[in-house]
């Protein structure tokens, strides 16, 4: 196919498919326009829809963007408002609450009715049966990934397995968690069965399909089928840790690092990060910033923590700290990235004569993790192109342990390596023989705090283990304010207000009416 013509094909499609979701998802209209005979006769009329599946991760909320989930747990601190997480996070969450609360779903759900529209049209081209069912394989892994993460945060949700009619959106009850997540490993069973069993490639592979597989069933306490999914990713020699911890956020490492297992692809500057990019938002724009809270959880270097360890000294406090603090964070006195400019007096201040909001560090403490230094100077212009890591090795790891802990009485050698092999890639010692299994829980989940932070996950881990009513109102946020988490109420988030006018069987979660 002519080059220019597969590109225009590539933009059309996006484009019209965007446009879609971004009405509200139950008043949807078939997409007549791809439906035509003109399109769906070859493959490379399938692998244009293919790829305007995968482009529906590039919804900010499905790629860098998952870092705001953080600002609402104890980590972050998000002093721009994006997305309402400065409000949500101090407990104002309702149906009429917007960003958040109607983004996540609205994003979901856009991400569904394109793989919809991909699963009801592709058998009517004509191409090779093996390729045609991992081409369905892929959409219905991503299928599952937009599934989990509306699980997630609404509990059971409407479940369409195929593009609903009008009147099905508008009448369509919500289905049990429990059925969404068999539906969530029902399509990840047959991507597992049905993709290519090589390393990453920057599409779902076999080893992409477990890992989410793991994610979901240890997120819904199946602790020996999620630990069995884990240990599927760790047998398999496609897969393994990075030499080098900050080699996974670097563009120029990121091809053909084993510790990729599934990430958003962003190739060049055409398809980069919206929103100005991962660089703006968190290393100059600081519209997300580390509380002290996660500052003071990482141990020092002989493995204990600051209040037990010879290490810790209070007038140089973060020396002789496990490297990844330094590594994500900007601590002290270290150099940060105003423009052009690198302020050697560090994160205590601001750029020299700045008086507006938007560059001011809202804590003493600046997001590094993802920072690309190649992108200088930064200006709003910038677009990130390397690619958002949704799913790797180190997670997986940290998966198996916490399963297989749970579902043990006592931790085994098996839990041990895993944990102890993410602490090796960082020089950090292993952990000390002899833990109960009560003490290896608390383990794993400072390894996973530490190891996978600020990368959406630390506000989905308070719920699913049932501390966020505990954790979260002991934050207080610049200014004083004390965040709330209400117990059972916010456990949920309720479903947009716009979506319970629309159809009129579609309950709303407890404690929202």
């Amino acid at each position: 196919m002519n080059m220019k013509k597969t590109f225009q094909t590539i933009i059309i499609i996006t484009t019209v498919l965007f446009l879609n979701g971004c009405e509200s998802f139950l008043d949807k209209q078939p997409l007549d326009q791809l439906a035509s005979e003109t399109f769906w006769q070859s493959q490379d009329d399938a692998e244009m829809a293919l790829n305007a599946c995968y482009g529906k991760l590039r919804s900010s909320l499905m790629s860098w963007d998952l870092t705001t989930l953080d600002g609402m747990s104890d980590d972050l601190y998000h002093q721009h408002g994006h997305y309402g997480v400065t409000s949500l996070a101090q407990g104002n969450i309702e149906p009429t609450s917007g960003g958040l609360v109607s983004d996540i779903f609205s994003y979901a759900y856009s991400g569904i009715s394109t793989c919809h529209f991909f699963l009801g049209n592709i058998d009517r081209v004509d191409m090779d049966e093996t390729i045609k069912n991992q081409y369905i394989a892929e959409v219905r892994f991503l299928r599952a990934h937009f599934y989990f993460y509306l699980s997630e945060f609404y509990g059971g949700v409407p479940l369409y397995l195929s593009s609903p009619t009008t009147e099905e959106a508008a009448t369509t009850a919500k289905s049990t968690k429990e059925q969404v997540v068999t539906a969530i490993i029902d399509d990840l069973d047959f991507a597992i069965a049905n993709l290519p069993d090589i390393a990453y490639n920057g599409h779902a592979v076999k080893g992409s399909a477990y890992a989410l597989k793991a994610r979901v069933l240890l997120h819904n306490e199946r602790w020996e089928e999620a630990a069995s999914a884990a240990n599927n990713v760790i047998s398999n020699s496609n897969f393994g840790l990075s030499s080098e911890y900050m080699d996974i956020w670097d563009r120029d490492k990121q091809e053909g690092n084993p510790e990729i297992l599934f990430s958003v692809k962003y190739l060049n500057p055409n398809l980069a990060q919206p929103f100005y990019g991962a660089d703006i938002v968190y290393n100059w724009w600081h519209s997300t910033a580390p509380v002290h809270y996660i500052i003071d959880t990482y141990e020092c270097t002989d493995g204990k923590n600051i209040s037990e360890s010879p290490l810790y000294d209070q007038e140089h406090p973060y020396d002789n700290r496990d490297p990844r603090l330094r590594w994500c964070n900007y601590v002290d006195m270290d150099p940060w990235y105003y423009g052009q400019d690198v302020l050697g007096d560090g994160v205590k201040r601001w750029r020299p004569g700045f008086t507006g909001g938007d560059a001011a560090p809202a804590t003493p403490f600046l997001l590094k993790k993802f920072q690309n230094t190649s992108y200088l100077p930064y200006s709003y212009s910038v677009k990130t192109d390397y690619d958002a890591v949704l799913l790797r090795y180190a997670e997986v790891l940290l998966i198996y342990a916490e399963a297989k802990n749970e579902a043990s009485t006592t931790p085994d050698e098996t839990i041990y390596k895993a944990v102890n092999d993410v602490r090796a890639r960082v020089e950090m010692p292993d952990l000390p023989t002899g833990l109960s299994k009560e003490q290896m829980r608390e383990r794993i989940r400072h390894e996973r705090r530490i190891e996978l932070a600020y990368e959406g996950k630390r506000y989905m881990d308070l719920k699913r283990w049932k501390t966020a009513h505990i954790v979260i109102p002991t934050i207080v946020d610049p200014g004083g304010k004390v965040r709330k988490f209400e117990n059972p109420k916010h456990y949920l988030f309720p479903f947009p207000q716009s979506e319970i006018d629309i159809n009129k069987n579609l309950e709303q979660n407890p404690d929202y009416n």
